[in-house]
């Protein structure tokens, strides 16, 4: 089993390299706008709408994937082959671990600006 790390650090220097001030910005847009996904997601669960849940996911991922945030993005790619396949069975477990996940990326990347 591939153990996948919670952040790409190198990724995140680069992009603190080319965004310079403005990497505190993206840093909370990422925040603001991941929880506003988890929200989402969130209400979905309690529906059978599998492409939404789908469209969810793999926007989450995208975005995950962008800050270096490598084993959330895999977690969302998870929940979205999930859902592609209409495989509604675990899948208040497997939000519980995104979210429980979103919250570890998000303090370190809050201790990462500093």
């Amino acid at each position: 089993m591939t153990v996948i790390q919670h952040l790409d650090y190198d990724a995140l220097n680069s992009l603190k390299d080319v965004m310079e001030s403005e990497f505190g910005f993206l840093i909370e847009t990422f925040i603001q706008d991941s929880n506003a996904r988890l929200i989402k997601l969130s209400e979905l669960l309690n529906t059978t709408d599998a492409d939404q849940i789908r469209r969810t996911a793999h926007s989450f991922k995208g975005s995950c994937s962008n800050l270096g945030a490598l084993r959330l993005a895999s977690l969302c790619s998870s929940l979205e082959r999930k859902a592609l396949n209409q495989d509604f069975e675990n899948l208040p477990v497997d939000f519980a671990e995104i979210k429980e996940e979103f919250l570890l990326v998000k303090q370190m990347m809050m201790d990462f600006l500093g």
